[in-house]
């Protein structure tokens, strides 16, 4: 301990950063002559080591030897690392011993069987504890370190309330934790500089606290904090009052900054602080202010996980599972070289093409997906949830990186060397991993999991996005980084309630109760920080608030940080903050309608329409010209989920399968053939039969319903004709051009012919459809491919499938006169097309409603017609 209580000087609250500086050194060095100490052999600790700059500076104009400037973290690591292991020193490291030692409790092997998503949660518990105890504890003196595990070991002691396993889970943490701490050097409290000069901004450091209590040697604490009780007022008072700008919704808001930013360089204030509150909304304000050039310099960084080179490494590890998605082998193929660059990725595109039209399982004897399997072999050894050590799969990734020249990318990207790095693949990997890596095993499954859980943890951060020089315009740092630095504006969007001033308990192990009995942040410190932070702010010479009214629907409300500033002011007698609308920047612009398309196309028509393509063309020429000219259509989904018209082929296949097998005595009865063609043609989909459970639930309700309707209309002496038939004329009137279809089924009674067309569609939809008999286009369309051979015997109708009265017939009156209706009018219509009639976008109705090429004629941007 030292011989006399540290000197505590508060420097004036109200000084600007840059005098603010000057004040430091000249206190330090004043100090430094009072107590006859050498100030070049002091050290002076900042609360972060963005001030390192503005601290050098101001000492080396006040001239002379200047201390030995560090921040607690810089400093320890100068010294030598500590060559023990323990919680606290890599995360990775942590969350395998602490599921290890997990593991090894009573109840937590069979915990790790039963539920291996809790029980991985539940080590991450502990390892995060265990951390925050062991940082806490290593910050102490070691004379003070038994009380404070002992006091640990009492809050946490065993209970039998609803907290129990959570007290369970800290105990294991504390003692894992003491254990380790108990051997761990002290680097820094061995350190013996001639005095410790602790700056403190933003509250107390926990490191810097430990040392004063330690240290033997003089110690000066300058505190630049305002009063606790009355932070923003000790500031605001002496500095210009900050603008506030309201702004309606979220891209406003994120106009409203970025507008803010440029205005502040305009005028020659930079460097600019971008405050991140909110992330989501200052990553908007990037790529607005990137628009611009700006040169910004991101000290928030990104999760690992979010960079091209994480997920590139995770596009690996889902392709190599056994159930891997069409979706998911494509995104892995497209990023990798063979398959990406020249002829390969020509290859690429064609097996796209082929999955796409006819699934996965089609295209499994292709060359480049047989090379793409071989290049993931490393990976896919596992048959059946095959273990294998964690050790074991970081070399066979790394390996399948190698092998597919995938590396060098990877290692030469900043990102791609981050991510490397964080999963322990091209470097020593530290004390204990070996034993840790080797002992742990899990499946591909749990190395997806370890691999995510470690680009979650880890972030990634650049020195600058854009522009060239050696300082960025625009630096992006939270808000406990942008004190006392030397910023020529500080802009600070989302003062709201849900972003500022809103901090909530900590949602680990280790509760607020016991956090404030061991010293840790609780609720109430991490509160007083983020005031304290709010509050030095305003020392900054330009600040723009800003916030919004409102998140998505919600209505939002100030942050009460800024609302508390507002009472203060009047209160004091201070000019009171208005809050000003923000005003986005608006341009005038001439208006540029988009005219409705008209394209005329003569000589390229289709040798051959079918049924979709007539109704196209009655619908609205533009779609025809579209889907069925140009030959434009939306790529089919690789792993779309079975839906309802799924189902509806489905159910066509079926009662296809059951009317072609005739019922033979002594082959089963009605009932059970069609079970077994529904069965048969389930396995035909493809689909697991999970996906269609619930149609096929439709189905067994639906099958007796059907059996009685048929035996029905066999009483009255209909058979089933034939079915799934393709059918081709060239009627005179239309030549060249010709019709195709597929029938779904024809009935024959006598030389009478009933064509059926199924429909999963409602029964009252149908019935307005054929109230205007000449408007339907489908039953009209199949009965002119039949009616040459029947001119005076076809009936035609639709067969509703899936509702609940269903199977219900609904015939379609005149079906014949339909037809020959529907030949004359096709027929003018190819005449007018052939002639060069345009086929113009009609944009009226629901067709176009649910047009699919409705972006292609830009029918929302057309001027008035």
């Amino acid at each position: 301990m030292p011989d006399k209580p540290p000197t505590r000087m508060a420097l004036d609250p109200g000084l600007p950063p840059g005098a603010l500086w000057a004040a430091v050194a000249q206190q330090a060095g004043q100090w430094c002559d009072d107590e006859g100490l050498q100030l070049r052999d002091a050290v002076l600790l900042l609360p972060f080591a963005a001030l390192l700059p503005s601290a050098r500076a101001a000492f080396a104009a006040q001239g002379g030897w200047p201390p030995r400037i560090e921040t607690s973290q810089t400093l320890a690591d100068a010294l030598a690392p500590p060559e023990e292991s323990g919680p606290g020193l890599d995360s990775a490291q942590d969350r395998l011993a602490a599921a290890n030692l997990l593991a090894q409790t009573a109840a937590g092997a069979d915990w790790r069987l039963r539920d291996p998503r809790a029980f991985r949660l539940a080590a991450d518990g502990v390892a995060v504890a265990a951390a925050s105890l062991a940082r806490a504890a290593s910050a102490r003196p070691a004379s003070a370190r038994a009380a404070f595990w002992q006091a640990g070991r009492a809050a946490a002691g065993p209970g039998d309330g609803p907290d129990a396993k959570e007290r369970a889970l800290l105990r294991l943490a504390i003692e894992w934790a003491a254990g380790a701490s108990a051997e761990r050097a002290t680097g820094l409290q061995a350190l013996r500089p001639s005095a410790w000069i602790v700056l403190q901004a933003g509250g107390p450091d926990p490191v810097a606290s430990g040392l004063v209590e330690a240290a033997d040697v003089p110690i000066l604490l300058l505190d630049v904090d305002p009063p606790i009780d009355d932070p923003c007022i000790a500031i605001t008072a002496r500095h210009a009052s900050p603008t506030l700008l309201c702004c309606d919704h979220f891209e406003e808001e994120a106009q409203a900054t970025a507008a803010r930013v440029l205005q502040a360089l305009a005028v020659g204030h930079a460097p600019v602080a971008l405050v991140a509150l909110d992330r989501q909304l200052v990553r908007r304000v990037r790529a607005l202010l990137e628009r611009s050039q700006v040169s910004m310099a991101d000290e928030t960084g990104w999760k690992l996980s979010t960079t091209r080179a994480g997920a590139r490494v995770m596009a690996w590890l889902r392709a190599a599972r056994a159930q891997a998605t069409a979706d998911e082998r494509l995104a892995w193929l497209k990023g990798w070289p063979p398959a990406s660059q020249g002829s390969g990725h020509q290859a690429l595109l064609a097996l796209e093409a082929r999955w796409r039209r006819d699934g996965p399982r089609a295209a499994a004897d292709d060359a480049l997906w047989q090379a793409g399997q071989s290049a993931l072999a490393p990976l896919i050894h596992e048959r059946g949830g095959m273990l294998r050590s964690l050790n074991d799969w970081c070399q066979s990734l790394a390996s399948a990186l190698v092998t597919a020249g995938e590396w060098p990318g990877l290692a030469a990207d900043p990102a791609g060397a981050a991510v490397l790095q964080a999963l322990k693949l091209n470097a020593a990997n530290g004390p204990g991993w070996g034993n840790l890596a080797a002992s742990t095993s899990v499946s591909l499954d749990g190395f997806m999991d370890w691999v995510n859980d470690e680009l979650e943890a880890a972030s990634f951060s650049l020195p600058k996005l854009a522009g060239s020089g050696a300082e960025a315009e625009v630096v992006l740092t939270p808000l406990a980084r942008a004190v006392l630095r030397p910023f020529g504006h500080v802009v600070v969007p989302g003062v709201d309630a849900r972003h500022l001033g809103s901090a909530s308990a900590s949602p680990g192990l280790i509760p607020d109760a016991l956090a404030e009995t061991l010293g840790l942040e609780t609720r109430a410190s991490r509160s007083l920080r983020e005031r304290l932070a709010f509050a030095q702010l305003l020392r900054a010479p330009a600040l723009t608030l800003l916030r919004r009214r409102l998140d998505g629907d919600e209505p939002l409300s100030a942050s009460p940080l800024l609302q508390a500033l507002m009472l203060r002011r009047r209160e004091a007698g201070l000019p009171p903050l208005h809050e000003a609308a923000a005003a986005p920047a608006m341009a005038t612009l001439p208006a540029t309608p988009v005219a409705r398309p008209e394209p005329v196309a003569p000589q390229s028509l289709p040798l051959s329409l079918s049924a979709s393509q007539v109704e196209q063309l009655r619908a609205c020429p533009y779609q025809f010209f579209a889907r069925s000219l140009l030959r434009l259509s939306l790529p089919d989904e690789l792993d779309r989920g079975a839906g309802k018209r799924d189902y509806g082929s489905w159910l066509h296949a079926v009662l296809h399968r059951f009317h072609r097998q005739p019922n033979v005595e002594g082959e089963g009865d009605d009932a059970t053939r069609l079970a077994e063609a529904a069965e048969t043609e389930l396995a035909a989909t493809g689909f697991d039969p999970a996906e269609l459970l619930p149609y096929r639930a439709s189905f067994d309700d639906f099958a007796p319903r059907y059996l009685a309707w048929w035996r029905t209309l066999q009483a009255e002496g209909w058979r089933w004709g034939e079915g799934e038939t393709e059918y081709r004329i060239t009627p005179p009137e239309l030549a060249p051009t010709g019709l195709h279809g597929r029938l779904d089924r024809l009935d024959e009674l006598g030389p009478l012919r009933r064509l059926i067309d199924y429909k999963t569609t409602r029964y009252d939809v149908l019935s307005k459809r054929v109230k205007q008999p000449t408007e339907d286009t489908q039953l009209a369309f199949y009965a002119a491919l039949l009616s040459p051979r029947e001119p005076d015997t076809l009936q035609g109708g639709y067969l509703t499938l899936d509702e609940a009265e269903a199977p219900r017939l609904l015939l379609h009156p005149q079906v014949q006169q339909s037809a020959q209706v529907l030949l004359e009018g096709l027929a003018e219509d190819l005449r007018q097309v052939r002639a060069g009639a345009a086929l113009p976008a009609l944009g009226e109705g629901a067709v176009c409603d649910h047009c699919d090429v409705r972006g292609l004629c830009r029918k929302d941007h057309w001027g008035p017609t």
